[in-house]
């Protein structure tokens, strides 16, 4: 009734391995997907400074960069040194910090990487308490 496949399967199967494409570990794709979500991160707080300079934000920035480098493997992000598109509207900067950081804390704790869990779950935590007097003002 059907008619038999003749012709090899252009995907890797079980039954034999292909070497023509790179194979990354479960590893390195967490590595790879925390250092996007900690350098988008790091984007965001670098807009924050530029937009309202702070020492805090000044060391988040440090250790966000000093985390990507390492997950990078010692390549430092790119910094971002203009003014920010887009106006002063901090207030959603630090929305998408925040979501951001949250992110990043699944990956880093799926990962099991305790300094940058830290490191996010503190970014969370500074981004959620810059909103509040906001948030608490305008209900």
């Amino acid at each position: 009734m059907y008619e038999p496949i003749r012709t090899k399967s252009v995907h890797s199967t079980t039954a034999g391995t292909t070497t023509d494409f790179p194979h990354r570990s479960r590893e390195e794709e967490l590595d790879i997907q925390l250092a996007g979500h900690l350098a988008a991160l790091l984007a965001v707080t670098d807009e924050l400074r530029a937009l309202n300079p702070s020492d805090d934000l000044d060391t988040a920035a440090e250790r966000l960069a000093e985390q990507v480098a390492r997950l990078r493997g010692g390549r430092p992000p790119v910094r971002a040194t203009d003014t920010p598109p887009g106006g002063a509207d901090v207030a959603s900067r630090h929305r998408r910090a925040h979501a951001l950081a949250g992110r990043a804390l699944v990956v880093a704790a799926s990962r099991a990487d305790t300094a940058a869990a830290i490191l996010a779950a503190r970014q969370m935590d500074a981004h959620a308490a810059a909103l509040e007097p906001r948030e608490l003002a305008s209900r």
